[in-house]
């Protein structure tokens, strides 16, 4: 897979799989290392080709990479988009504390 760039993602692709739990699941599982796509699945209670599925998604969105190791498949965590992720949604935590501080600014004025 190519480097790309945060400003070169597609957001929606990361946030669309990030939507599923088993998605998720898979990341978190990648934290500690490449995994295989069947040590990938056994933790989950569905088939072999419904984990490639979500494997699948997880790759179009630059979320993992694969790569054939002999026969194995081999699936390696690729964190770029989940920063870019995270620095669209900070945007929004600031926003929002922002918000919540000039309200709180505003109450404690109207007691006074």
């Amino acid at each position: 897979m190519v480097d790309q760039e945060p400003d070169d993602l597609d957001l929606d692709a990361v946030f669309q799989a990030l939507s599923h739990p088993i998605r998720r699941s898979i990341l978190e599982q990648l934290t500690d290392g490449p995994e295989s796509v069947s040590d990938l699945a056994e933790p989950h209670e569905v088939s072999l080709p419904a984990v490639s599925k979500h494997l699948r998604v997880l790759e179009d969105a630059g979320l993992i990479d694969v790569k054939k190791d002999g026969t194995v498949r081999r699936c390696h965590l690729d964190a770029v988009p989940l920063s870019a992720a995270f620095g669209w949604l900070t945007q929004y935590r600031v926003f929002w504390e922002d918000r919540l501080d000039a309200l709180a600014n505003h109450l404690e004025n109207e007691d006074q």
